[in-house]
């Protein structure tokens, strides 16, 4: 393959331009005699002759002509890469993966990608879905930039592999069945639903959060039935099989979609057969963090979609 030299190609195509050697040197802040020299060492490096003599001028070949043409596509290309580094640099293209858990995609992360489409087009947001575990595993090898999860169920402040950045306090209000004696109950507690039977996930996450919320109000939850998905646990509350904490923030990522019930006094919009109410007093809440790997946080790329996810938070709605 014949060595395309940068350098000496910006050379040839300055001659081309201004025509005699004596002006591109002077043009390129170089001596004729340098300037002639690199022009032989680009010619013999391509196995081509590039200039014939024309009186007191030199003239390009044909092969030249070719090879300007060929050039001036790599100069373009790189005109391109440049634009494109420069707003890399500045956040303003390039990609970032997210791995998040279920209910932080629609209620954070979906709105910081619309966001940045808007103010930052060239900037690409990858999202996997993970949970804790797996996202900060994915996080370590590298495979995502961002893990969004439950502060509880992360690493601590103190694990020098990552970073943690606070998102938000996401408050947790209980799901009854629409006539439940305590559907309407202005100040309802935690507490007053202790000898209820519950519905919460067997293990995981949501299973530890449900169980640590009422044991902190004094109680512990008897559990009648055991699932994860929420359009069972909405089935199973409206047909009075049970009680179940939610959390607000998965609720403004539409999970309450299936038909939007009556909120008695104190209470929110929640699907048909299901009174959502906000606790009173003991309220748990859950705190939802974003981690990147320590000293990635200054990337300019990633401190965009850190700030995108901010703001997402911020603009929910306010705790009632």
């Amino acid at each position: 393959m014949a060595d395309w030299d940068l350098k000496k190609l910006r050379i040839l195509r300055t001659l081309h331009e201004l025509g005699t050697v004596t002006a591109t040197a002077e043009a390129l802040h170089m001596t004729p005699s340098a300037v002639s020299q690199q022009l032989t060492g680009l010619a013999k490096a391509l196995g081509v002759t590039l200039l014939e003599a024309q009186g007191r001028r030199v003239r390009l070949t044909d092969a030249a002509e070719l090879v300007l043409r060929h050039a001036e596509a790599v100069f373009a290309q790189l005109e391109r890469a440049d634009a494109e580094l420069l707003g890399y640099l500045r956040g303003e293209a390039g990609q970032v993966r997210v791995g998040a858990f279920s209910t932080a995609i629609p209620a954070l992360v979906v709105p910081a990608v619309q966001e940045l489409r808007r103010t930052h087009p060239g900037l690409s947001v990858v999202v996997r879905e993970a949970e804790a575990e797996a996202a900060y595993e994915l996080l370590a090898e590298g495979s995502v930039d961002l893990a969004l999860s439950l502060a509880a169920h992360a690493p601590t402040a103190r694990d020098p592999k990552f970073s943690r950045v606070a998102l938000l306090a996401d408050p947790l209000d209980v799901a009854l069945p629409a006539g439940h004696r305590l559907a309407a109950e202005p100040g309802l507690r935690l507490a007053d639903l202790a000898g209820e039977p519950w519905i919460f996930g067997s293990s995981g996450p949501w299973s530890q959060i449900t169980t640590a919320a009422c044991e902190n109000a004094g109680f512990v939850p008897e559990q009648a039935h055991a699932a994860a998905d929420w359009s069972a646990i909405w089935a199973m509350v409206a047909a009075g099989m049970g009680v179940a904490l939610v959390p607000r923030m998965a609720m403004a990522g539409g999970i309450g979609a299936f038909g939007r019930g009556g909120s008695p006094p104190g209470g929110r919009g929640g699907p048909e057969g299901v009174a959502l109410r906000v606790l009173s007093g003991d309220q748990p809440r859950r705190h939802v963090i974003a981690a990147v790997r320590r000293g990635s946080e200054g990337a300019p790329g990633l401190a965009r979609v850190l700030a995108a996810l901010r703001q997402a938070a911020a603009a929910k709605p306010p705790e009632e």
